[in-house]
């Protein structure tokens, strides 16, 4: 039964990262476009809908043309004034006129569908005419109250659908949860975690995008909030694609710093996807130990890793060449800053390529004992009997002694101190305890139990059982079951088990004690007074 559910935990975590990759490439590629645009163009704008770019002349910058424009249109709406827009020749030059005022004058580098200047004038004064009796329309009594009642259905829409997502993920998580249901096992619930984590994080993200998406429609229904909305809209993509700092002779804007970012979380993700199929994939049907399988993986998803940064950094467009004394200056003080790390971390290359440890030993190091889960590269997890996860540098493998119950060779001995009574026949001792070890399952045939005789206690005779196993790390519950069948064995043969007991042996005698003369009569004289008034009382 363990078997057949183990399939489906793995396709459902590759699933789960595979969707992880997806987003990330997805994200990377639609901030792309924000990167590419050019800052040569302005947009005009009326009441936060956009009407039409204009570019840089030869005596305004392309952001000073548009505010230009834009001051003047908003001063038409709020005038309902009906707009007289016309086309007039100046210079050899169109130029559009609102009302009798000027407003642009159309170049050549402003033409973006049409042939010639004039035609660019003509189509961007029907624009203009559109976008102005469209927002003068909208400044009207009715209007607003159509619209601020369509804002209050879809803010209750969007409560039920708030809702609505609740409930959908309450059933997915209860069908994921069913489907991923197993015996206990560190993986299993692993993936249980991973995939609860996942589900709220989606079921978070969809309400936020639904809150922001009901506030981003209901903002541009309305004149005045769109047009703000528009201007910070506007800011913040300034703000985000404005270069902050350059390197050689590209400059970088906080969006180039975004999409690096979320193509090397993309890198490390596709990574650890990728290390985990040549782990279960490649690795598991090449019989090796699990040890060896750990190190190759760790190995190749570093190197990945590590490669793959570089192709991004030179594809990004950082030359790398350039930061040649910048990294000579990091390493040292990176040397001096962080020795800890840098010697946890030489510590992990060394532990994986001479493997005094691997993934599955059951290993004792200081106070902890427990098994290998995981060698990193600045520590190892070890699993206690207790189920916890003890983090030990990697550094403290190579500095102190490590009892490796698994190294090479997974078989062990271990010691059952037993003491009897005075009195107990020595050889039905030793048959007794035998036979309680030789009865314990996972006691191993050979090399045969012993029994060594190690002394005359204080209150007992003292053994010493010595039996071998394969499982080091069930060492503990197998010397609790042999104790219990060495008590039962031992009064099955009438042999007692002592307790503590000290004998104590008075002697009798007299006293050395010496008295004073003063004292001697004294006590003479009061013994007399005594016996005299014992006999007047008689």
């Amino acid at each position: 039964m363990r078997k057949n559910r183990k399939f489906p935990h793995t396709r459902y975590s590759q699933l789960i990262q595979t969707t992880v990759i997806v987003l990330v490439l997805l994200i990377s590629f639609l901030l792309a476009p924000v990167q590419a645009q050019s800052v040569k163009y302005a947009p005009v704008a009326v009441d936060g809908r956009l009407v039409f770019r204009v570019s840089s002349n030869e005596q305004s910058k392309a952001q000073e043309r548009a505010n230009f424009i834009n001051s003047q249109l908003q001063a038409v709406v709020k005038s309902d004034e009906a707009p007289d827009i016309k086309v007039e020749q100046r210079n050899d030059s169109p130029i559009i006129v609102v009302n009798g005022r000027y407003l642009l004058t159309v170049t050549q580098n402003d033409i973006d569908s049409a042939g010639t200047p004039e035609e660019q004038a003509r189509i961007w004064v029907q624009k203009i005419e559109d976008a102005i009796q469209k927002a003068q329309s909208e400044r009207g009594a009715e209007f607003i109250r159509n619209t601020s009642i369509l804002s209050i259905v879809i803010v209750l829409m969007a409560i039920a659908l708030h809702r609505l997502l609740g409930i959908v993920w309450q059933l997915i998580q209860n069908r994921v949860s069913q489907m991923l249901v197993s015996a206990n096992s560190s993986s299993d619930n692993q993936v249980q975690n991973t995939s609860r984590f996942l589900l709220k994080a989606i079921l978070i993200s969809a309400r936020i995008l639904l809150w922001v998406g009901v506030s981003l429609y209901i903002t541009n229904l309305f004149p005045l909030t769109r047009e703000w909305s528009y201007n910070i809209t506007i800011r913040i993509i300034s703000s985000l694609t404005s270069p902050i700092f350059s390197l050689g002779q590209k400059a970088y804007s906080l969006t180039d710093i975004f999409i690096l970012i979320v193509l090397l979380l993309g890198l490390v993700i596709f990574a650890g996807a990728t290390t985990n199929l040549l782990r279960s994939r490649i690795l598991h049907r090449t019989r090796i130990s699990r040890g060896a399988q750990e190190a190759i993986a760790i190995i190749c998803k570093y190197a990945f890793i590590s490669f793959g940064t570089i192709v991004l950094l030179q594809i990004w467009g950082l030359d790398l060449s350039s930061l040649t004394i910048v990294a000579s200056a990091l390493g040292v003080g990176i040397g001096f800053g962080f020795q800890d790390i840098a010697k946890n971390f030489g510590s992990g290359i060394v532990l994986l390529f001479e493997r005094p440890i691997q993934v599955g030993d059951f290993i004792e190091v200081g106070e902890y004992m427990g098994t290998v889960e995981y060698i990193g590269a600045r520590s190892v997890v070890i699993r206690t009997l207790d189920r916890i996860s003890i983090i030990v540098p990697n550094s403290r493998f190579l500095e102190t002694e490590v009892i490796n119950w698994s190294h090479r060779n997974p078989v062990s001995r271990i010691h059952l101190p037993v003491g009897v009574a005075y009195g107990s026949d020595v050889n039905l001792v030793k048959t007794a305890l035998v036979e309680a070890a030789v009865h314990h399952p996972e006691v191993l045939k050979l090399p045969q139990p012993q029994v060594f005789f190690k002394g005359f206690g204080e209150s007992a005779i003292d053994f010493e059982l010595l039996v071998w196993i394969d499982k080091p790390h069930q060492q503990t519950p197998i010397k609790s079951d042999i104790y219990f069948l060495i008590e039962a064995s031992l009064r099955k043969h009438n042999i007692e088990v002592p307790f503590p007991q000290r004998d104590l042996n008075m002697r009798t005698g007299d006293l050395p004690i010496k008295l004073s003369p003063e004292l001697e009569q004294a006590l003479l004289r009061l013994t007399k007074e005594f016996n005299r008034n014992g006999k007047s009382v008689k």
